[in-house]
């Protein structure tokens, strides 16, 4: 639905993107992780067409971006991270407006907002001033003026920042109710719990460029040296001293009743360690893969681009 080949952009010196290939299938809720800077807001304007690459490739439903943008704009629906409100309407009286300017009028304009003040549960707002609206609900309206014009894609950047924890749940509802009306989006956030919880697919952005992209699952498993956790009945800290004897293995922690550590081969290492701390006499009552996060994968991720 969203595919990027070489995509590049400067601002002066500084290289915003530096040949981004992006691949988002249809009725995914794609994520888009990266620090601030990292090119993930100008890789949206770019696909809402709000802006030109220097170089390289943008379609949006087969429909190429810098060369047919009008026809790109029917079918896409962007909300960006900073967005302006005009606090002398109601809610009602806002959606009338964009109705108006997306060519919708009288009794279809009415119902149009009706369905969408309803979907995004702000039916008994419709007569107060925007201005009154909290930020949560502001965001919402926000949404709900993307979809006036029923489009295919949604390119939501930072929807839940400067929210509270109820507002990032009903916002996260809301995406979910939205993909399952056949919507594909894609979605920046540097909230990456959120992420996990969200998304489908996520797509890890630094220098400019996709590090890593796919399902949840498979990003978190394609990390390298995945921690292991042992734990033991008694003396963690002499199975410790066990592990730190075996040139394979490294970063060892312990706890309470537990040491935690990694390897470099894997699954095949940790059972390696397994079988020398058992032999050594300790008892082991569990070993288990530390389950990773997408904060913890991006972090490594981005230190190793630093590093080269």
């Amino acid at each position: 639905m969203i595919h990027t080949r070489g995509l590049k952009k400067r601002y002066g010196k500084t290289q915003a993107l530096a040949g981004l290939n992006l691949n988002v299938e249809k009725g995914a809720i794609f994520g888009f992780i990266g620090q601030n800077g990292a090119g993930k807001s100008t890789t949206m304007r770019i696909l809402a067409t709000l802006m030109l690459p220097d170089e390289g490739e943008a379609e949006v439903a087969g429909i190429d971006v810098i060369k047919h943008p009008e026809a790109v704009r029917r079918v896409v629906g962007y909300m960006p991270d900073f967005f302006g409100v005009y606090d002398d309407l109601t809610v009602g009286e806002y959606l009338q407006f964009y109705a108006t300017l997306s060519g919708i009028k009288g009794d279809k304009a009415t119902r149009l907002c009706d369905d969408l003040l309803e979907l995004v549960d702000l039916s008994r707002k419709r007569e107060d001033f925007v201005e009154g609206l909290s930020r949560g609900m502001q965001q919402r309206l926000c949404l709900a003026r993307t979809l006036i014009h029923d489009p295919q894609v949604l390119l939501l950047d930072e929807p839940a920042s400067g929210l509270d924890p109820v507002a990032r749940s009903e916002m996260r509802d809301l995406l979910k109710e939205l993909t399952r009306m056949g919507k594909t989006i894609l979605i920046s956030s540097h909230i990456l719990t959120e992420m996990a919880e969200l998304c489908t697919h996520v797509g890890m952005i630094t220098g400019g460029q996709i590090v890593r992209e796919g399902t949840v699952a498979e990003v978190l498993w394609a990390s390298e040296n995945p921690a292991w956790r042992m734990r033991l009945l008694t003396d963690p800290e002499g199975a410790a001293s066990v592990l730190a004897a075996l040139g394979s293995v490294g970063d060892i922690s312990v706890g309470e009743n537990y040491v935690q550590f990694r390897c470099d081969s894997g699954a095949e290492g940790a059972a390696d360690a397994l079988a020398a701390v058992v032999g050594a006499g300790y008892k082991v009552s569990r070993l288990a893969e530390v389950e990773s996060s997408l904060e913890e994968t991006f972090v490594k991720l981005a230190r190793e681009e630093v590093k080269a």
